[in-house]
């Protein structure tokens, strides 16, 4: 299916600056139609190419797409090199105050995950770790996965990975990470990190590589593409969100299609799970608004096969009416 190959080719393409299709500037396309540049967040940018994928098929848009994370998406956005940012978290105060306008488009999960040779794997599925558990392993007052759990007999240093970019992803992790009204900031868990990584991937190939490491990754990055099956190197950290070992209705993670469900119902957190956003500078451009308002109507269908979360009606129409209200004439 064309949009199972764009995702893949994005998620193998999707580091900092990665440019996934090249085009000029809006209204300057080749062909009589027009490019469409779109930049930022890397979470959501795999789900953005498929939609351009499919839109373009049926429209005489093309589109220009990069990655580079949530700030750079922003900044290019205010500096008028793109039209559309993608963002991985809601928009700041101070941005809306600039003029930014924002709606959501679908919802993206991160968790945390481990090599799948790290040696109390058997513990950390079958009992799950608490979030002030992870807290303490990212702030590096855990240090051995002897200590998290005793009577594993295991004496094996914790090796915590971060992120470099500018990541809401890491944003929101560090929102969950300190619970309510104590998040970390990213510089805040870079400074504590053994090594920090330009990417999903990065991140991804280093557990890969580290038995003893942890870190944090958009869920897209651990399930097969195809058959949303655990088949790579890394494996998600179940939550024990009660603290009393991890129940039956906390077990969602065997697949991406569980654990996406769980999402849906509202059994996993939020944060680390998140809304993600597409925004212009003061609006939409006339060309650029039916592009919006299809991600929020026919292309949610496409959504859940991806990876994602599609979100409700009422957002969706929130959404529709920010539109509406926010579209160049």
């Amino acid at each position: 299916m064309t949009q199972q190959y764009s995702r893949r080719s994005v998620l193998s393409a999707a580091t900092v600056g990665t440019t996934i299709s090249a085009a000029g500037c809006l209204g300057g396309g080749g062909g009589g139609g027009q490019t469409v540049r779109i930049s930022g967040g890397v979470g959501p940018l795999p789900m953005v190419q498929v939609w351009a994928d499919i839109y373009a098929e049926q429209s005489d848009l093309s589109f220009d797409i990069s990655g580079g994370g949530t700030g750079v998406g922003v900044s290019d956005l205010f500096n008028e090199q793109v039209d559309v940012a993608m963002m991985g978290r809601e928009p700041f105060q101070e941005e809306l105050e600039r003029g930014l306008v924002a709606v959501p488009m679908l919802i993206d999960t991160v968790v945390g995950t481990v090599n799948q040779n790290n040696p109390v794997i058997d513990q950390i599925q079958s009992q799950g770790v608490t979030r002030a558990e992870l807290e303490a392993i990212f702030t590096k007052e855990i240090t051995n996965w002897g200590e998290l759990f005793p009577d594993a007999g295991v004496d094996a240093e914790i090796v915590v990975y971060g992120r470099s970019d500018a990541s809401a992803a890491y944003k929101k992790w560090g929102e969950f990470l300190g619970g309510e009204g104590n998040a970390y900031t990213q510089d805040d868990l870079e400074g504590l990190s053994d090594g920090n990584f330009n990417g999903d991937q990065p991140v991804a190939q280093s557990l890969g590589d580290s038995e003893n490491a942890i870190g944090m990754n958009n869920i897209n990055y651990v399930y097969n593409l195809d058959s949303g099956e655990l088949d790579g190197e890394i494996r998600p950290i179940p939550l024990d969100q009660n603290g009393d070992g991890l129940s039956e209705s906390e077990s969602f993670y065997q697949t991406r299609g569980e654990l996406l469900a769980a999402v849906e119902r509202g059994d996993y957190p939020a944060p680390p799970a998140r809304e993600m956003w597409l925004a212009a500078n003061g609006a939409f451009d006339a060309a650029v608004a039916p592009f919006i308002e299809w991600v929020l109507t026919d292309g949610q269908q496409y959504v859940s096969e991806n990876g994602y979360v599609p979100l409700t009606e009422d957002r969706l129409e929130d959404g529709r009416t920010t539109l509406e209200n926010n579209t160049e004439s």
